[in-house]
Formats: C-alpha cells, sequence, structure tokens
C-alpha cells in the first residue's frame, strides 16, 4: 500500500501510546503499512544505539557486488540530487538488504543524517532499524512515506522519508530509492519524484541485462523509446523478465507472465517483428505498437564481456530521447579507451547532466565524478583547487593541506567545466598532469600519481581562443580528444517528448497535472535561449501555479511564451490536417525515408530529423481495417 498521507501528530501519538506503552492495536490511529510495520519491527529494541559504518573495505565490496545497480542509478541520484540540495533533504541508494550505497544532498542536512546514521555502510532494513521508509518499501514492496512519529525508533522521530523499492526484470528486489529530510521537507512531490526514478533505474537494469530478444511497447507509440514503455525479455521462445509496466499494460503479475511460451502468449507472428517497427496483433486481438530489438548474449565472448554489457545499457534510452542517446553511446566508447571527452554547448544545454550519464555508463561508474567549475573559482583558489597544497603552503591554508579534485577523482571521471575559463599560466601545469598523471601539491612535497578519465565541458569555440593567444594549442588538443556538440533546445527534434517528460519530474507528475497539447506546441514552438535550463525553470513556475488534478493549458503560460512563433518541423498537426498538400508531402517523405532505412522506424526518424513518435504516428494511420491486419 502506498501511503498517501501522514496521520496527524496527535494520532501518531496516540499510536505509540497504544503500542508501546500498552502493548495494544494501533491500527485505528495510523496508516496500515506503519501498523504492520511496527508488528514487524517488535524483536528491535526501540532504544537501541545507533550502529557505526561498516568499514570502508567492506562498503567497496558492497558496492561491487552491486555495480550493475550502481551504475544505472547514478543518472537518477543526480537529477534527484537537484530536489534534495534545494529543499535541505539528501538522497539515498540502498542494496535490496536496505544496505544505504550511497547518499547525496543537501550540506546542512547530511550531518544531521549521519547522526541518526542515515549514511553509506549502514542497513536500514525494519530488522536492523525498525519501520523506516527505506526498509518498509523493500517489505512491503510499494513506494510509501514515514514520517516523524511513524519511525519505529524514537530517535528518528524528527525524520521525514520517501522510499520506492527497484525490482528486477523478474521481480527480484534490487535496492531502494530513499528521500530524507525534516519532517516538514518531505511530502507527495518527493514520493513522485522516487517513484518515477525508481521506474527509470528498473527500465535501464531491464535493458542493460537483457540477451536475446527484447519487446519495447506500449498501446501509444510516442511512449516507445521512454521509460513509460513496456519491456519484455525473450530467450529460446520463452518471457523471461519484464518491467512493471509491461505488467499494468497486460493486466499480469511476474509470476503470471514469466517463463510463460511466447507465441502463446503474443501470438504466432512475434518472431517475424524481428528488424520491423510495426503493429503486433496479440492473440485474442488486440493490437500494440512494438518494437523489437535482439541484444547481444550477455554471457558470450571472453575479455570483452564487460564492454558489450556497457554498452548493452546503453541502449536504453539514457536521456530518453533519439539526440543524445547516439552522443552518448559514442561518447562511452572512446571515454572507455581513455580518450579525453570535450562537451560542447550553449549556456544551459545540459553539458553536465550529459557528462554524469557518461560516467555512469562508462568503466568508471564505480569511481568518484569529481566536479570543477573552472569559471566560478577565482583565479588566486583554482591552482590550490585542482593541485591541492600541503600544510603551510599560504596564508590561510588548512592545517592538515587538501588534496586537491584531481586526487580525488583518482580511479574515477574528472569534470572540468567550462575549462576555457583556466588561466593561461596555469594551463601549462594541467597539461603536464594530464600528460604524466602526475599531481605535485602547492608548497612542494612528492608527487603522487593519478588515474582518472577526463571530461571537459565550455559553451566556447576553443579553436578560436586558441588563435586569439587565450588557450594553449597543445592542451587544447590533449582535452578534446573526442568532441560532443550538444544541440541548443531549439535544435532538438525530440524537445515535445523532453517537454513532456521535464514536465512530469519538474512536479507534473506528483501533482496529477496534465499538459495539455496546445501548452505543449507553444512550449516545443518558443526558441529557449536559455535552454534546457531555462525550461525547467518555466516548468517548475507552471507545476507550482496549478492545482493538484489541473489539466495546463497555452492559457497558464507566460506571456512572453504565448505568441511564440512556431519553428520549421514536422508534428502532429502536420500529420492531422486534412487534404492538406503539405500532409501528402510529409507522409511521402515518411514512407520514402522508411523504405531507405529498411523500415527501420529510429533510422528514419533520424534521416528526416523528426521524433520516432511522428513515424509511429504515421504508421498507425496506415493500419489496414480490422480483419485484414498481416503482421
Amino acid at each position: 500500500m502506498t501511503s498517501e498521507a501522514s496521520a496527524p501528530s496527535v494520532s501518531v501519538a496516540q499510536a505509540r501510546e497504544l503500542f508501546f506503552a500498552q502493548g495494544r492495536d494501533p491500527a485505528p490511529w495510523i496508516a496500515p503499512h506503519i501498523s504492520r510495520s511496527w508488528q514487524r519491527s517488535r524483536p528491535v529494541d526501540p532504544h537501541c544505539i545507533d550502529p557505526t559504518p561498516m568499514a570502508p573495505s567492506l562498503l567497496n565490496e558492497r558496492r561491487e557486488q552491486a555495480m550493475r545497480l550502481l551504475s544505472c542509478a547514478q543518472p537518477e541520484l543526480d537529477g534527484l540530487a537537484e530536489h534534495a540540495v534545494g529543499n535541505g533533504c539528501i538522497v539515498a541508494l540502498s542494496d535490496a538488504s536496505g544496505l544505504i550505497l550511497e547518499e547525496i544532498g543537501s550540506p546542512d542536512f547530511l550531518p544531521k543524517a549521519q547522526r541518526v546514521a542515515l549514511q553509506p555502510g549502514v542497513e536500514w532494513s525494519e530488522s536492523h532499524r525498525g519501520t523506516n521508509a527505506i526498509g518498509t518499501a523493500l517489505a512491503e514492496r510499494e513506494a510509501l512515506m514515514v514520517l516523524g512519529g511513524e519511525h519505529y525508533l524514537a530517535q528518528n522521530g524528527r525524520l521525514g522519508c520517501a522510499a520506492a523499492p527497484i525490482f528486477s526484470g523478474r521481480g527480484e528486489l534490487a535496492g531502494a530509492l530513499d528521500i530524507s529530510g525534516e519532517t516538514a521537507r518531505v511530502n507527495h512531490h518527493a514520493l513522485g519524484l522516487v517513484r518515477m526514478a525508481a521506474q527509470q533505474v528498473e527500465h535501464r537494469m531491464l535493458l542493460a541485462e537483457a540477451s536475446g530478444h527484447v519487446l519495447r511497447f506500449h498501446a501509444r507509440p510516442a511512449l516507445i523509446g521512454t521509460a513509460r514503455e513496456g519491456l519484455m525479455v525473450i530467450e529460446g521462445g520463452r518471457i523471461v523478465a519484464a518491467n512493471r509496466v509491461a505488467l499494468d499494460l497486460f493486466g499480469r503479475t511476474w509470476e503470471g507472465l514469466l517463463d510463460l511460451d511466447a507465441e502463446e502468449f503474443l501470438g504466432a507472428q512475434w518472431p517475424r517483428m524481428e528488424h520491423r517497427r510495426s503493429l503486433l496483433t496479440l492473440p485474442g486481438g488486440r493490437q500494440i505498437a512494438t518494437v523489437m530489438e535482439r541484444t547481444g548474449t550477455a554471457n558470450s565472448g571472453t575479455g570483452r564481456s564487460g564492454a558489450r554489457q556497457v554498452m548493452t545499457a546503453n541502449a536504453a534510452p539514457v536521456d530518453n530521447d533519439d539526440v543524445v542517446r547516439p552522443l552518448l553511446a559514442r561518447a562511452v566508447r572512446v571515454l572507455n579507451e581513455g580518450v579525453p571527452v570535450l562537451v560542447n554547448g550553449e549556456t544551459g544545454s545540459g553539458k553536465e547532466v550529459f557528462s554524469r550519464r557518461l560516467h555512469a555508463a562508462s568503466r568508471r561508474s564505480a569511481g568518484p565524478f569529481v566536479a570543477v567549475d573552472c569559471a566560478s573559482l577565482p583565479e588566486t583558489l583554482i591552482e590550490a583547487e585542482l593541485f591541492g597544497y600541503e600544510e603551510g603552503a599560504f596564508t590561510g591554508a588548512r592545517r592538515k593541506g587538501m588534496p586537491g579534485r584531481i586526487r580525488e577523482a583518482h580511479g574515477g571521471v574528472l569534470f572540468l567545466d567550462e575549462i576555457a575559463e583556466i588561466p593561461l599560466a596555469l594551463q601549462t601545469r594541467l597539461l603536464r598532469v594530464l600528460e604524466g598523471r602526475v599531481v605535485t601539491p602547492l608548497g612542494g612535497g612528492q608527487g603522487v600519481a593519478v588515474d582518472f578519465d577526463l571530461v571537459c565541458a565550455t559553451h566556447a569555440g576553443l579553436p578560436a581562443l586558441v588563435e586569439a593567444g587565450r588557450f594553449r594549442a597543445d592542451l587544447m588538443y590533449r582535452v578534446a580528444g573526442f568532441t560532443v556538440a550538444l544541440p541548443a533546445l531549439h535544435e532538438r527534434a525530440d524537445r515535445r517528448a523532453l517537454i513532456a517528460r521535464l514536465f512530469l519530474e519538474s512536479g507534473g507528475a506528483a501533482k496529477h497535472l496534465c499538459l495539455e497539447n496546445d501548452a505543449l506546441e507553444r512550449l516545443a514552438a518558443y526558441r529557449w535561449p536559455g535552454n534546457v535550463r531555462e525550461l525547467r525553470s518555466v516548468l517548475r513556475a507552471l507545476v507550482a501555479l496549478a492545482d493538484p488534478g489541473d489539466a495546463v493549458t497555452a492559457d497558464a503560460l507566460p506571456a512572453h511564451l504565448q505568441d511564440a512563433a512556431p519553428l520549421a518541423d514536422f508534428n502532429e498537426a502536420t500529420l492531422s490536417q486534412p487534404n492538406a498538400p503539405l500532409q501528402t508531402i510529409t507522409r511521402h517523405a515518411i514512407d520514402e525515408a522508411l523504405r531507405a532505412c529498411d523500415h527501420d522506424v529510429a533510422r528514419a526518424a533520424r534521416r528526416l530529423g523528426v521524433h520516432r513518435s511522428t513515424v509511429y504516428r504515421h504508421l498507425a494511420r496506415q493500419r489496414p481495417p480490422a480483419g485484414n491486419t498481416k503482421d
């Protein structure tokens, strides 16, 4: 059962009196899932002392065991961190036992969390910590909140927590995502965020682990390629895995779906769907839009299997679109070979988000991601920040010195944002470190060997800066081994799908809001000079001003978006104009692109510069009448 509201504090206090002091059933006073959890937690001493975290070496072993979970969850941790920091909360990822593997969030709340042992290396299962969001979500197998006195342990009474379990494609618990803070800071919005994030992680994990055939499907073709699509994995003619979206779409449970004969469930035509993008008619006559893909066998080959699995994970829509996915796939391949990656794009286009996802999909995903904003550091401090310093290196230095961000990146990825802003005088020293992989701190001392992969980002054109004498040519060649050019938001053919997803992530899902088509079209038509950063700000404002359950129309948009001139692009309106010459031209163009690409929808969409959903809508309109359908 999902916790949708916290019982009033007086009711919780009454329930605690009944349960802990009188040994009576507290059920009438608290939510059913809290009552069940308290009963399960009886063996736990309600006055137990908070445990100390396990040794770092043991924690690292547990992290290695959960490598797939950590890699697939990293983008969601990064995304939730922005919400957590802004709301004075922390985000935690646990494994299936409830052991916290990673934690990130508000610097103000992290110390408070650590005081109650809410930190990596501590197990928050019900058997160790009684009723709490992580342990209870794992036990109940549902997303839920545990607020204040609903926690079993009295010392956790000031915590508010929302957590969602993460499942494998066979229904096994893989872990949990949690947002925790002071009780007043955790609400339905936080619950909606972790529920959505858990679904994204499951989607990414299933694709990363799949071998055989992967069937992507949905009743609405536009949702194929997003985390809202149904996924089913078929090996040897049997269904071996599925995500929760697939279960909901078919009205099944894992027990009622797994290991079924695929032909019996999907119909005799399913094997012919390989390399095709079309509609599949199920045995009962129901039709679903499908994409069938063949994956590499997870256990095939030697030596290269790890790399193959990384690229399989990349097949998942990392940014839920067709624009970023191929860019990321190529960047992962070169970064995994030790080639530095330079991410170039306009301000606000998502360079750091892309870089964090690059780290999460790379060979260094288990290591740290150390980000340095070179533009925000004063010229007098950037050298110490990067290279570190020894004790007494300069006035105001820390007593024991500081290792520096480059050394902190050892074993992971060093991300230098706005690298063009590094002072010319320091570029020589940075080049020396990048070539020799040895960093010497300020104030002398012995050089320390470092091992990391390098990702840099800039909105400036480095060749022009080199020509102007503001950036060293040899450093440019060293950091720009492979350049990724992120498109501006108004250039992205997938911007409608991206806007719809970001609207949900910005609180639209938690408040059960609907973004109407007229609003979506106006948002997609705007040129967005501030790119994704500006878009997120507008969407947050729309969500904040809407009441729960509202339909957000174009009338709710800011004035400067009301009269946005349309951008040249194919869209649903173009395809639905009756008897319009442009409609005929568009349909002909799509048909020609499909033929040229062997009816591969993704390739045809890229060829046309449109989103895949546009091509799927076209295919749906060409569907033959019932009774004449051929798969």
